[in-house]
């Protein structure tokens, strides 16, 4: 079942991007877009419970709030049926020709599933850094480290990490 989930999101990921990448010396684009952001990764990949992990973020350009720091909003699903849904900042920081380093810190509602680490609250933190190359149509393919905590709301505070690939589609 994992799989199939995965191979589904690989599809329809790389279904989204390739008409971008197919277009790259026709298209042209203000550099500063919104981006639709897509990841699948390892939840649980430190411990012993671990699960496949869907992601997708909606990172609007509209709203800039310090030099580089805009708003995100997204959710992420496992393969065992926990569910996070939440919104935060970002940096996108361009640290050298193509390359962009993505710190990221927000909250979120949390729903455990069956099979995942129980994360013991509803109210789950989490923090990201996300290395990604950009191409010349301006879409990114990356990695990324992430923690999920309840920053000691919960009567325990085992939290996890997901390790994982993303790609962002501007637009």
């Amino acid at each position: 079942m994992k799989n199939k989930i995965f191979a589904l999101f690989a599809f329809t990921a790389i279904t989204l991007v390739t008409p971008y990448a197919l277009a790259q010396d026709t298209m042209e684009y203000d550099k500063d877009f919104s981006r639709l952001y897509f990841a699948v990764g390892d939840y649980g990949a430190f411990d012993d419970d671990n699960s496949i992990d869907l992601r997708i973020e909606y990172r609007p350009a509209s709203v800039v709030f310090i030099d580089n720091v805009k708003p995100w909003f997204g959710a992420e699903i496992t393969t065992e049926g926990s569910i996070w849904a939440g919104g935060g900042l970002l940096y996108d920081w361009n640290f050298a020709d193509d390359w962009h380093a993505t710190p990221s810190v927000g909250a979120g509602l949390y729903h455990h599933g069956s099979g995942d680490t129980d994360l013991d609250n509803t109210i789950q933190f989490r923090s990201q850094l996300e290395i990604s190359y950009e191409f010349d149509n301006d879409l990114r393919v990356g990695g990324y480290i992430s923690h999920l905590s309840n920053g000691g709301l919960g009567d325990s505070n085992p939290g996890t990490e997901v390790i994982g690939l993303s790609w962002s589609v501007p637009f």
